[in-house]
C-alpha cells in the first residue's frame, strides 16, 4: 500500500490516520499545489515528516521552514502553526 492512495485525488487537504497504539499515532497528510493546512494547535509534541512534494511550515513564534522530500520538523505543543503546500506534497504527522 502507497500513502497516496489514502487521499482523494481532488481533495485541497486531506488527514488520513493510518496507525494507532497505545503509545501515540500516525496520520497521512495530503497537501496539494498552492493550498493550506489551515492555523492550528497540537496538545502534545509532534514529529511532521515530508515524504515528497514540497511544504511551507509556518509557526506564530516566526519559524518559517520550507521541507523537501526526507526532511522533518519538531512541533511544539501549545503553538499555532500552519503548513502550505508547494507543489502536491504527502506528509506524515507522528504524535
Amino acid at each position: 500500500m502507497n500513502i497516496k492512495e489514502l487521499h482523494p485525488k481532488d481533495k485541497p487537504v486531506s488527514a488520513i490516520s493510518f496507525f494507532k497504539s497505545e503509545l501515540g499515532n500516525a496520520t497521512a497528510i495530503q497537501i496539494l499545489k498552492g493550498e493550506k493546512l489551515a492555523e492550528h494547535i497540537t496538545k502534545i509534541p509532534a514529529l511532521l515528516i515530508c515524504v515528497e512534494g514540497e511544504v511551507v511550515f509556518e509557526n506564530e513564534k516566526g519559524i518559517k521552514e520550507t521541507l523537501l522530500s526526507g526532511d522533518f520538523v519538531n512541533i511544539e505543543p501549545m503553538v499555532k502553526h500552519w503548513v502550505v503546500g508547494t507543489i502536491e506534497s504527502h506528509l506524515i504527522l507522528l504524535k
